[in-house]
């Protein structure tokens, strides 16, 4: 190699990653040897972050545009240099190329059925898949916590450990979450969101986050499907006539596979069976029929008068106060008297409540001559 072309490697002027790839999170820009030129123009695009390392130390990190390379713009690195007064040499830095953009159509999965536990049903065990999208929030962070010096890093490389994180998240919400074993399958959508709010608790720490995820399916041993099956109708009929057509099942089974003393004995302990659970249900239908006979009904309503005497309304006045009136003589057959649902004021004696009042009453006394 020549002088000149020595020379004409020996300072990096540009700066800048065109990614070509869908796969490629960090992408080191090859300095080698090589020292920046100051005012060296670095471009960083749209969807990147670019970061300056100082002997593995994270020092500036920029957004995307164009920069003249200068100790204005390198506040962190031109510390860590020691530029106090300004510095126009070359300089070594490596430099880091983070991709922001979405990763998106990643796989998860449960290797293993993971185990929850249930209030009806114990523990159970569950598979579950679907997908998720993440992207780089923070660079510094994300190299920092997850990529390391590395040359590159490609999403093979951090989608192990994303997946890792995913399920134990998945496990916590799905036993968190509060939703019904039964109704995972019908409320896929809820459960995606909590765990999107789960996983973004923990991502943040790496500098990413979660921009979508999606549990595509919940699955579940046979069995568990059969019980729970058997559950939710359970709460749609009548316990009672469920026992009854089960006990009716078995006793058609038993007759149709009865031989012999053995069969005879099969069919005589269903009958036994049968005759008893009849009795059960005849003597529960008598002890709820009694229970309601021995309550009384309600007591009837008490009926009150006004009276009208001298122009002026008195009362209200119950049926056995009415008696005590007519008694001291403040109360008499023409005496008017009114009740809720009566049109009109009307005498007393004409009122069928009232007209046995006066039987015990002398009329007036005959006028005297």
């Amino acid at each position: 190699m020549g002088l000149f072309d020595k020379l004409s490697h020996e300072f990096i002027d540009i700066i800048d990653w065109v990614d070509n790839t869908n796969d490629t999170v960090v992408w080191k820009f090859p300095r080698y040897q090589n020292e920046i030129k100051m005012n060296a123009k670095l471009t960083v695009r749209e969807s990147q972050q670019a970061v300056f390392l100082n002997e593995g130390t994270i020092a500036d990190v920029f957004q995307p545009g164009m920069y003249t390379l200068q100790t204005e713009n390198m506040p962190i690195l031109a510390t860590l240099k020691g530029w106090k007064y300004g510095f126009n040499s070359p300089f070594k830095a490596d430099v880091f190329f983070v991709s922001t953009k979405n990763f998106i159509d990643q796989k998860w999965g449960t290797k293993n059925p993971i185990t929850l536990n249930d209030e009806r049903f114990g523990l159970i065990e569950l598979r579950a898949f679907g997908s998720f999208a993440y992207k780089v929030i923070d660079a510094g962070k994300f190299i920092k916590e997850v990529a390391g010096t590395e040359g590159q890093y490609t999403t093979d490389e951090i989608n192990g450990q994303l997946r890792s994180l995913i399920v134990n998240k998945f496990t916590n919400a799905a036993g968190q979450g509060g939703l019904p074993i039964e109704k995972f399958a019908a409320n896929l959508e809820d459960l995606s969101k909590l765990c999107t709010d789960k996983l973004n608790e923990d991502f943040d720490a790496y500098g990413l986050k979660v921009t979508k995820f999606v549990v595509e399916n919940v699955s579940m041993p046979d069995e568990l499907k059969k019980e729970i099956f058997d559950y939710s109708r359970l709460n749609k009929i009548d316990m009672q006539k469920l026992a009854q057509f089960r006990t009716t099942e078995s006793i058609e089974t038993a007759a149709g596979n009865q031989g012999g003393i053995a069969g005879m004995g099969m069919g005589l302990g269903v009958g036994v069976t049968m005759g008893n659970l009849m009795g059960n249900t005849i003597g529960n239908q008598f002890n709820q029929n009694a229970q309601q006979n021995t309550t009384p009904p309600p007591p009837p309503p008490v009926v009150q008068f006004f009276t009208a005497v001298n122009g002026q309304q008195n009362g209200p006045f119950s049926l056995e106060q009415l008696a005590q009136m007519t008694q001291a003589g403040t109360l008499n057959r023409d005496t008017l008297v009114w009740k809720t649902g009566m049109a009109s004021w009307t005498a007393a004696n004409t009122v069928a409540e009232l007209s046995n009042l006066f039987n015990n009453v002398p009329p007036p006394p005959p006028p005297v001559g």
